[in-house]
């Protein structure tokens, strides 16, 4: 780091010069690298997709979208079989068809099948699908075009109202490209964070690290770009980048800042050297905890899922832009206009925080009891994470109120329920398309199936699988199982959204546990060399595992089981999202591990000077308190922000983030790590020499030290 450091300062020019272009030619790419991204998603090879890619290209329709599903409750003493009543849903689907004319439509009044109709015969329902779109959140559109056609129209005296997964998220206001909610969010977090920058700095310092920010997130992009003429890039990359770069790209150069006015503030110590002494100690912590960041993010980058490999591709160039514009640009930028930009200049730095450490001393003097009071919290939490039920969110939390919330409620009501909202489609390449579906139809957990005389070409027909169960769901995926387990025909797959998703759970969770396992294990041979010990980086996976559990208790709390969510507005979910768990994992457990850093790195260096492990404690909190405090803050600030953007997945995936950030920050570093720490006393620092031999590092000789634990710990 030193060595980079003196090359960054003797060519400050040329350093500027380059990153002014960097930053110019990435402003100018942003437009065209947001156009690159991709819409699609897909998991190859896997029946489900398959299927639907190859029903998508002879039916042009269905396959990745959930149908429409159009219904319509009779009044009393009406059924379908009243007279007009046939003649007036057809009409109706008439209206429909010619509003969205690449659909493909199915009713009791083009097949005369009873599987559309409830057992009282009152209440009937349509499929209406519509080309299978891909993208964040398909089909929207076209379920307010079914909505229009249908509005004002009634058959045999009743409205019909337009339900299905995308006319529910439509009814929720969630945007289907324009990503202004995100945009809003960003911005709101920005403003909070420069709040929290001038709290923290009270001076135009503050400027700094959001300029820092300000450089990465375009550059990100920019980076992005060749990537996505190369390989599929998730248009959910960009937002990740923003909310995600605004943080990090924030905290790297907050801690660099900071440890720069200490330094800065010493005797006799010129702006050039404070910037090489925080560069020395702060920029190496800052480089290995984007290298954590990094790795693991390798949790995404090797699934065979091209829209999560994306998503860890966007994560990993963020945090690499990141540490290269801290460890570059930043110096360039401290030692030159630095010194202006600190005014009014405050002497706060120069010393540890009295009100941290006083907090830390209080937990050196009663470590058993904020051991065990914040490890009980966090495997309560992490408790409540192994009732995780995996799938989309249960339909009626995706919308309140409206027409399609309205459909849906008649579903139920009915005994129907919420199969058609997610049903499986059989794709029949041989044989007897009504054969298939009265075989499937006997199977547990199906409630009926059909095979439309309109639904065949090419050769082929197309049965669908109407489950009794939400087909999204953990008994809905068991009834897909027994389905493909049930001794269909030579060429008979299925398919559909719901089989989809299943295939998407099983790719991404099939080597889950293995793939945690090595990414830990990555992460305790990098920390072990960062720390020079072997127990202190144990300890900090562990506490980053059982964060990311804290993490996922809280989502099942709050959104599967209903306790909070209606802070949004919503119901329980009653299941999370199969992709949620792995990518929260992915960026929470990287994030939340430079918070690890910055404070034992701190804890290090204190012992190394003291051979005091409380005083170590006291230090490395009083230095670090405010600082991972304020990091914290102003990344749960860009999440929190984002929860509040329409979609249930959305305030999911900002919950689970920002509340894991904070939970992180706050009963994890402010608690648990200086409690154990203290516990551990001398063994924190146990580091071999076979060790150090090994991982080609300086062997620790402070633990052989014969000064006991414990000692006074000051100002106690």
């Amino acid at each position: 780091m030193a060595a980079l450091t003196d090359r960054v300062l003797g060519h400050k020019r040329v350093v500027l010069g380059f990153w002014i272009a960097v930053f110019v030619a990435a402003v100018a790419a942003l437009a065209p690298a947001g156009a690159a991204l991709s819409q699609q998603f897909s998991v190859p090879g896997k029946e489900g997709f398959e299927t639907n890619r190859e029903l998508a290209a002879i039916y042009g329709s269905g396959g990745d979208a959930a149908p429409l599903v159009p219904v319509v409750s009779l009044p009393p003493g009406t059924t379908v079989d009243s007279p007009g009543v046939k003649r007036e849903l057809d009409a109706a689907l008439a209206k429909v068809a010619s509003a969205l004319p690449e659909s493909r439509t199915a009713s009791y009044a083009s097949t005369g099948d009873r599987a559309f109709v409830s057992e009282d015969g009152r209440t009937t329902f349509a499929f209406v699908y519509i080309p299978g779109l891909g993208g964040v959140d398909p089909g929207q559109a076209e379920a307010r075009l079914a909505q229009a056609a249908l509005a004002g129209v009634s058959v045999g005296g009743s409205p019909v109202e337009v339900t299905g997964l995308d006319a529910l998220r439509a009814s929720a206001g969630v945007s289907d490209s324009d990503g202004v909610g995100v945009l809003l969010g960003t911005l709101v977090a920005a403003l909070g964070a420069l709040l929290v920058l001038i709290f923290v700095f009270r001076s135009f310092t503050a400027l700094i690290p959001l300029l820092m920010a300000l450089v990465a997130i375009p550059t990100t992009m920019l980076l992005v770009w060749p990537v996505a003429a190369i390989t599929d890039v998730s248009v959910i990359v960009q937002f990740l980048v923003a909310l995600i770069g605004l943080g990090i790209a924030i905290d790297y150069a907050l801690l660099v800042v900071v440890r720069w006015r200490e330094e800065r503030q010493q005797p006799g110590v010129t702006n050039d050297e404070a910037v090489r002494n925080a560069m020395g100690r702060a920029g190496s912590a800052v480089v290995f905890s984007g290298t954590t960041v990094a790795i693991s993010l390798l949790a995404l980058l090797v699934l065979p899922v091209p829209v999560l490999r994306s998503i860890g591709i966007g994560g990993l160039l963020i945090a690499l832009v990141s540490v290269a514009v801290a460890v570059t640009l930043l110096p360039v930028v401290l030692a030159t206009i630095g010194p202006r930009l600190d005014w009014p200049r405050n002497r706060r730095d120069a010393e540890a925080s009295p009100a941290w450490s006083a907090w830390a001393r209080m937990i050196v003097r009663n470590r058993w009891a904020a051991a065990v009071t914040s490890l009980a919290v966090l495997g309560a939490l992490a408790l409540a994470a192994s009732s995780i039920q995996l799938g989309d969110p249960r339909a009626e939390s995706l919308a309140n109120a409206g027409p399609a919330r309205a459909g849906l409620d008649k579903l139920q009501a009915s005994g129907i329920g919420e199969g058609p909202l997610t049903p499986f489609e059989v794709l029949v390449r041989s044989g007897d398309p009504d054969a298939v579906a009265a075989a499937v139809a006997g199977v547990e957990g199906v409630g009926s199936a059909v095979a439309p005389p309109d639904w065949r070409r090419d050769g082929t027909a197309l049965v669908a699988v109407i489950p009794t169960e939400d087909g999204n769901s953990a008994a809905g995926r068991a009834t897909l199982d027994r389905i493909r387990a049930a001794g269909l025909p030579a060429g008979v797959t299925v398919g559909g959204e719901a089989a989809q998703s299943a295939d998407f759970l099983n790719a991404v969770y099939g080597n889950f546990p293995l793939l945690l396992v090595l990414i830990a294990g990555l992460t305790f041979i990098l920390l072990a060399r960062a720390f020079r010990s072997l127990i202190l980086p144990l300890k900090a996976v562990l506490l980053n595992l059982l964060s990311v559990f804290a993490a996922w208790g809280l989502i099942v709390l709050v959104f599967q089981e209903g306790f909070g969510s209606g802070i949004w507005g919503i119901e329980a979910t009653r299941s999370i999202n199969v992709e949620m768990p792995i990518v929260v994992f992915a960026f929470l457990f990287g994030i939340s591990m430079d918070y690890q850093v910055f404070i034992i790195s701190r804890m290090r260096e204190a012992y190394d000077r003291t051979h005091s492990t409380e005083a170590a404690v006291v230090e490395g909190i009083g230095r670090t308190g405010r600082l991972v405090t304020s990091a914290a803050l102003i990344l749960g600030l860009a999440f929190v922000a984002f929860s509040f953007t329409p979609g249930t997945e959305a305030k999911i995936f900002a919950t689970a983030l920002g509340g894991g950030i904070l939970i992180d920050a706050t009963i994890i570093r402010g608690v648990a790590v200086p409690a154990l720490v203290a516990l551990l006393g001398r063994w924190n620092w146990w580091f071999p020499d076979w060790a150090a031999r090994l991982l080609r590092v300086e062997p620790s000789r402070a633990q052989a030290e014969p000064v006991p634990d414990p000692v006074p710990v000051p100002g106690a």
